[in-house]
């Protein structure tokens, strides 16, 4: 058995015990959670590796110059170190995989374990070594302690990730047994007596390889150290941002919740992440999004989208919520994952509910007041004529007079019934040039009393409408006899039919009017809105109520004393060759004032 030689063998052992404790302590200060991903990683992992090498390989050295086996320091020397080295990387690289609990932490004990036991054996013999002896069961009982020893050590690491201290005391120590016990069971007679002088040699050396291994080892620890702490308070801030969040973001992997916030368990109602962590995502997805939410993840993973998808999910107490949702792609423990980001919107939803009634009950009450005001005028004028031939005071034109306002008031009533009421046409294809021309001719003797003369531009090829000719017609001779009555000094109104490039249909109705100024243009279309003395405000609001529902739009551009332009904006639908209408065939009009030259 190896006994020590040196009667100041406790205190070599005691700094071999230091140095050991030191080493162990700064890997694990180094390496932190194993299954924590972080920038260079692997960089980390060697490192430690390299520290824990060290400080076993150099407190080994020390515990065997404290006692009477044969030391041979050469080349042979590095080659254990490396053993050891790679060994401890292997074991790092283990335990940081996301194999189950036990594989790791017994396959990672095993390789830390064989490789100190491979530095303190494969040290032992030699061609120095005149003879050699082992006990096996000693052997194997030092093994079986530096194993239970190093996967304690290990599970504490993994119980307590960021705690160093503890972890490292338990490595070091039973290493440091470990050590104590392999040599009591070798018996190792050497060929070669230790002289002093040999004696001294190593003792500076040592001092020598003991100064730069605790150098190497005090650096590491100082650079893990600031690392580490830099590491955690980012990592600290970045988690009170998510947990502080008021929305929900969560991780999902594989259609499943794999982590969620505080504020996603507030919106789904869950008393913890048990609820949720590990099921589908679908489960609580209502049916109809389903489609929808795999389509969003399946799109995440190839390019990055931050535009929001509003979604309805159902909560663990079966309530409805109203969510907008944004995914990304990113990467958590080196595998792809889905990040999710979610705002209950069921607030804003019912404000906006509370928003569109509160709307409609402004302009019922807006169209009411109009009512009032529109029939309430007739109504005076026929209580006023009625009052008169009562009092027996009666004139021939009363009667006329009283007839129109009641004419007045079934016109509003008509135009208000026509807005609110869904009614039924049959719908048939025109061409939109024929029911402009039948316009033109019905008002133009109407232009002719007012010194105005109507110029069409309709083309050739024929411009197809599916609609209601009716509707369409009283649509234009809303804007045309608009454009004539506020004429007062004549003019030219120009009326064009084309097709642009989008294949839409345009009406153009343009005329040389006084103009409407920009503040009054955003109201033309209101109820009972409008410039004229007589009017009643309903024209335009029923012409824009017939061509919305023909699928279309109505345009208007205006500059004040120069006049203003209309566009009927209308799809345009070519008939089938069955279907096709004989009217396709117009005659464009172009008329002069008198006196003028007839068109050539």
């Amino acid at each position: 058995m190896i006994e020590p030689i040196l009667s100041d063998s406790w205190k070599m052992a005691a700094l071999a015990m230091v140095i050991q404790l030191f080493a162990s302590i700064t890997v694990y200060s180094m390496i932190g959670p194993l299954n924590r991903v972080r920038a260079m990683q692997r960089y980390w992992l060697f490192s430690g590796a390299l520290v824990y090498a060290l400080g076993v390989w150099i407190s080994h050295i020390i515990i065997m110059l404290s006692t009477n086996a044969a030391i041979v320091i050469d080349w042979t020397a590095g080659v254990k170190l490396f053993g050891i080295l790679a060994c401890t990387y292997g074991s790092f690289r283990l335990l940081g995989s996301r194999r189950g609990q036990a594989v790791r932490l017994f396959g990672g004990s095993v390789l830390m374990a064989f490789g100190a036991n491979l530095v303190m054996f494969a040290s032992l013999p030699g061609r120095q070594a005149e003879s050699l002896s082992i006990d096996p069961a000693f052997a194997c009982f030092t093994f079986l302690f530096s194993l239970i020893g190093t996967a304690a050590s290990f599970y504490l690491s993994d119980r307590k990730p960021g705690h160093a201290l503890l972890p490292g005391l338990l490595l070091g120590c039973s290493g440091m047994i470990m050590e104590l016990f392999g040599l009591s069971s070798v018996g190792n007679r050497s060929a070669v007596v230790l002289t002093a002088d040999r004696l001294n040699e190593y003792m500076q050396l040592l001092s020598v390889v003991l100064g730069l291994a605790t150098l190497v080892i005090f650096a590491f620890s100082i650079v893990a150290r600031y690392v580490d702490r830099r590491y955690m308070a980012m990592n600290e801030r970045y988690r009170l941002l998510v947990e502080n969040s008021i929305d929900m973001i969560a991780v999902i992997s594989n259609d499943r919740w794999e982590y969620i916030n505080h504020s996603g368990l507030r919106i789904f109602e869950a008393e913890n992440e048990r609820d949720l962590i590990g099921k589908s995502i679908f489960l609580h997805l209502q049916p109809r999004f389903h489609a929808g939410m795999r389509l969003l993840l399946q799109t995440s993973r190839q390019k990055e989208s931050w535009t929001p998808v509003e979604m309805d999910w159902v909560t663990v107490k079966g309530k409805t919520v109203n969510t907008e949702v944004i995914v990304s792609a990113t990467r958590l423990s080196g595998k792809p994952v889905i990040q999710v980001i979610i705002r209950d919107i069921s607030e804003r939803k019912k404000n906006e509910e509370l928003l569109i009634n509160s709307e409609k009950l402004y302009v019922a009450g807006q169209l009411a007041a109009g009512i009032a005001h529109e029939i309430r005028n007739p109504l005076t004028s026929l209580k006023g004529f009625l009052q008169l031939i009562t009092s027996g005071k009666s004139g021939k034109n009363y009667y006329d007079i009283m007839k129109s306002e009641l004419n007045r008031i079934e016109s509003i009533v008509s135009e208000l019934l026509m807005l609110s009421k869904p009614q039924i046409y049959e719908l048939t294809y025109m061409d939109i040039r024929a029911v402009m021309s039948d316009t033109v001719t019905l008002l133009d003797a109407q232009a002719i009393l007012h010194d105005i003369v109507i110029e069409t531009s309709l083309g050739d090829e024929p411009l197809w409408v599916q609609g209601v000719e009716n509707q369409l017609k009283q649509v234009f001779i809303n804007v045309i006899k608009n454009a004539i009555e506020i004429m007062m000094d004549g003019g030219v109104i120009e009326v064009c039919c084309l097709r642009d490039a989008g294949g839409r249909i345009i009406v153009r109705i343009a005329d040389q009017g006084p103009g409407i100024a920009q503040e009054q243009l955003v109201k033309i279309g209101q109820p009972f809105y409008t410039t004229k003395e007589k009017g009643t405000g309903l024209g335009l609001m029923v012409s824009y109520k017939i061509v919305d529902n023909h699928q279309g739009g109505i345009e208007v551009s205006s500059r004040v004393g120069e006049g203003t332009t209309f566009d009927i904006v209308l799809p345009y639908t070519e008939p089938k060759a069955a279907e096709e209408p004989e009217r396709n065939k117009v005659v464009s009009i172009h008329r002069y004032r008198e006196g003028s030259e007839s068109a050539s």
